[in-house]
C-alpha cells in the first residue's frame, strides 16, 4: 500500500510494507524541485535514516532498475 500527498513544496509518497511477513518500517520518498529523499525509520538506533539523491541519481535509479547486471552511463536529455 502506498500513499501519494501534494504539499507545497514537494510530493510526498508514503510505502507501507503490509503484505511482507517481516514487515519493514514505512518508507517516505520526498520528491522536491531539486532532489528527493528517502526516509525510514529505524528501530534499533531510535532515529530516522534519509538519504537525499540528486535528480540525475533518480534518473539513474528509474533506467537501471529494468537493465541487466554491467555498467551505464545515460545520454543526456535534450540536444
Amino acid at each position: 500500500m502506498f500513499t501519494i500527498e501534494h504539499e507545497f513544496d514537494a510530493t510526498v509518497v508514503t510505502l507501507v510494507d503490509e503484505a511482507a511477513p517481516h514487515r519493514q518500517e514505512d518508507v517516505t520518498v520526498t520528491a522536491f524541485e531539486d532532489c528527493v529523499t528517502v526516509e525510514q525509520y529505524d528501530p534499533r538506533t531510535d532515529s530516522v535514516q534519509k538519504i537525499t539523491l540528486s535528480l540525475a541519481q533518480v534518473g539513474d535509479l528509474t533506467a537501471a532498475l529494468n537493465l541487466p547486471e554491467g555498467v551505464y552511463r545515460r545520454k543526456p536529455s535534450g540536444g
